[in-house]
């Protein structure tokens, strides 16, 4: 296996592992950071997940528009992942790794609850957006 999917595969598993781990702001140690931003990961990664169920929901009997969303979740999931690996790659040997790569999967999960939050307020009428009104 390639150094830079291992280092990264190793990251991500530290993640959800420092997450699991109770978060205390007040630990300004590398691990501490590590365990909190890996908890702040989480809590974005849930929203979205929320998010994301609702926008099933809202679709209901839609199976193509489903399979759609399905679809650019999957390849969003993709591009996230590996644009926190590129844009962290120099520093995949590092302690502070895991912290860098959970700030900026937290960072863009945000962003992406956030635009599919924009489509549940979507007007009814509105052409340009693929989920229904309320």
């Amino acid at each position: 296996m390639h150094r830079a999917a291992l280092a990264f595969m190793l990251a991500v598993a530290v993640v959800p592992a420092a997450a699991a781990q109770e978060c205390d702001r007040a630990d300004e140690s590398q691990t501490g950071m590590n365990i909190c931003a890996g908890s702040d990961f989480k809590e974005a990664d849930d929203k979205l997940n929320r998010t994301y169920s609702a926008i099933l929901k809202r679709l209901g009997d839609d199976a193509e528009g489903k399979k759609r969303l399905q679809a650019a979740q999957r390849s969003w999931i993709a591009f996230r992942d590996g644009e926190c690996a590129f844009a962290n790659g120099d520093s995949r040997d590092g302690s502070i790794y895991p912290m860098l790569m959970a700030q900026c999967l937290e960072g863009l999960t945000t962003s992406r609850d956030e635009q599919l939050e924009r489509y549940l307020s979507c007007e009814e009428g509105d052409l340009s957006c693929p989920v229904p009104a309320q």
